[in-house]
């Protein structure tokens, strides 16, 4: 017996919507509706589809536009800056270079500047390099208009994407010299391992504290970083794998309440995202509950 497609593109169909929301459970809730419109098609039906894989995408694809357009509107009212939710992932996906750039924290806060259709070209063409003309059917468009599409999210991109060039033995020390230099509230550790330039955004949802608008500059952020050790005596740091990159969890006390993604290049960090809204820390908090 042949195994059911939707099952064998079940992670495809995942990733496709995570990487257009931004959100586990927006993207579960997406798959789950794919699912039951699939299973709610007749034997006959799904037999005269003719591509499932192309099917199944073309539902997820409109499912996500219409959640975009209510997400919009959501995070039109969010406190703060908002950060997409982080996925744990393995060392398996941050061998593929392409989609672990793809799923990066980092990137998907640059796909969410552009537009729900730019969005949904985006990643359907350049990260899963679905041919034009399925695109142009999943999105009632024509094949000429998804190509302009196409072209204006890639420039869009092109001018903020951050390069993903650096290897998972460098992240993982990089990282490891951090979290050492922030748990002693070592200073020139700090600025030794921060770009002069790192970018610091913090996203708590109103729901936790933190920065309240993006800090650049790592004589900055180091001092306030220092402190942290003094404020939180019992906080234990450790290295994970998110959104297919080395990644840390920051648990002050008992409480796992703090993902912090990264962007590294030349030894040093660029970029550093820290997402403390709880509600986007239940799934990492499950998962580790479950390994225990």
């Amino acid at each position: 017996m042949s195994e059911d497609p939707f099952v064998a593109h079940r992670s495809l169909l995942f990733t496709v919507a995570y990487e257009m929301l931004g959100s586990v459970a927006d993207a579960e809730d997406v798959v789950q509706e794919t699912w039951l419109r699939w299973a709610a098609l007749a034997d006959a039906e799904r037999g005269a589809v003719r591509e499932p894989r192309a099917y199944l995408v073309r539902i997820v694809t409109r499912l996500c536009l219409n959640r975009l357009r209510t997400l919009a509107r959501q995070r039109e009212e969010y406190v703060g800056e908002w950060l997409p939710e982080p996925l744990l992932t393995s060392p398996d996906v941050a061998e593929d270079v392409e989609l672990a750039e793809s799923v990066s924290i980092a990137m998907l806060a640059v796909l969410e500047t552009l537009l729900p259709t730019e969005r949904a070209v985006f990643v359907l063409r350049e990260v899963f390099d679905v041919p034009y003309d399925e695109i142009a059917e999943a999105l009632d468009k024509s094949p000429a208009a998804v190509r302009q599409i196409a072209t204006r999210a890639r420039r869009h991109v092109a001018a903020r994407r951050p390069r993903m060039s650096v290897s998972r033995s460098e992240q993982e020390q990089v990282v490891e010299r951090f979290l050492a230099a922030l748990a002693t509230g070592d200073v020139p550790g700090l600025l030794k391992v921060l770009a002069p330039d790192v970018l610091v955004v913090g996203d708590g949802g109103g729901l936790a504290p933190t920065i309240p608008k993006p800090v650049r500059g790592a004589g900055k952020v180091a001092p306030v970083m220092a402190r942290f050790a003094e404020v939180t005596p019992a906080v234990r740091a450790s290295v994970v794998d998110l959104n297919g990159g080395i990644a840390a969890r920051i648990d002050p006390g008992g409480e796992n309440d703090t993902a912090v993604s990264f962007v590294i290049e030349d030894g040093r960090i660029t970029q550093i995202y820290a997402i403390r809204n709880p509600h986007k820390l239940e799934r990492l908090r499950e998962v580790a509950e479950l390994r225990r």
